[in-house]
C-alpha cells in the first residue's frame, strides 16, 4: 500500500470502525444500526493505530457513517491528519431487525428456518425484520459513488461497517453477493479502492499490518 502516485486517480481508504464491547463479547453479538455503542478502550487504540498509519498518505477529507463507533474512529483519523471529518447519512450499518443484540448460536436456535434461509442467500433474504445484503448495497453504493465523484483526483478516507464494507467490496470484486459474508473485515482494518478512467477497483482488502499482532488473533 505505497502512497498513490497517479494524479488522475481517486483513492479511497475504506476503514472498518474500531471495536466496541459488542464486538469483544464471546460469543460476539450482532450490532446493526440500533445498538449505537462507543468504542471500547481497545477500539480506541485501534482507531489511533489506523490514524497513525493513514497519516503517511495525502488524505484530504475523512468521512464516516453517523453511528458513534464510526464517528469516533473517523475523528481520531481526522485529528491525526489535521483535516475535517464529516458524516454520510446513508452509510449506517445494516438493519439486522429482531436479531439485533443476539449471537449467531442463539439466532440459529431461536429462528432456525429464518436463519437457514438467510445463510443460504443473504443477498436476497434479509436479517429477520431488517435488511438483506442486496438492500445494503442498493443504499450504500450510490452514496460512495457520489463521494468519489465529489472528490475526483483526491485521496479520502471513509469509516464504515462490517456489512456495509462487505457488500460494497463484493460488488467491486465481482463476487456473488451471496458470498459477501465470507469477506473478512476486522475491526480497524483498511481497504484501498482506486477509481481511474471511470473504473473503480478494489486494490487491497482487510489490511491489518498497522495493528499489533495481538489483534490478528481475535
Amino acid at each position: 500500500m505505497n502512497s498513490p502516485a497517479e494524479s488522475e486517480a481517486t483513492w479511497l481508504y475504506l476503514v472498518r470502525h474500531g471495536a466496541t464491547e459488542a464486538n469483544e463479547r464471546v460469543p460476539n453479538i450482532l450490532q446493526g444500526n440500533a445498538i449505537d455503542l462507543p468504542l471500547s478502550p481497545e477500539g480506541e487504540r485501534q482507531a489511533r493505530a489506523v490514524a497513525s498509519f493513514l497519516s503517511r498518505f495525502p488524505i484530504r477529507r475523512v468521512f464516516s457513517s453517523a453511528m458513534l463507533r464510526a464517528r469516533q474512529t473517523a475523528e481520531a483519523i481526522a485529528r491525526e491528519l489535521a483535516v475535517t471529518a464529516d458524516v454520510v447519512e446513508d452509510l449506517h450499518e445494516c438493519d439486522v431487525g429482531v436479531w439485533e443484540g443476539l449471537d449467531w448460536r442463539t439466532i440459529r436456535d431461536r429462528y432456525p428456518d429464518e436463519h437457514r434461509r438467510f445463510v443460504e442467500n443473504p443477498a436476497e433474504t434479509p436479517y429477520q425484520g431488517g435488511e438483506s445484503y442486496g438492500d445494503v448495497l442498493r443504499r450504500v453504493k450510490p452514496a460512495i459513488e457520489r463521494l468519489l465523484d465529489a472528490h475526483a483526483g483526491q485521496t479520502v478516507a471513509l469509516v464504515a461497517h462490517n456489512v456495509v464494507n462487505r457488500a460494497f467490496m463484493a460488488s467491486l470484486a465481482g463476487i456473488d453477493l451471496r458470498l459477501a459474508p465470507k469477506i473478512a473485515q476486522a475491526n480497524g482494518c483498511v481497504n484501498l479502492i482506486r477509481r481511474r478512467a471511470g473504473q473503480t477497483d478494489l486494490i487491497t482488502l482487510n489490511a491489518l499490518f498497522h495493528l499489533a499482532v495481538s489483534d490478528l488473533t481475535h
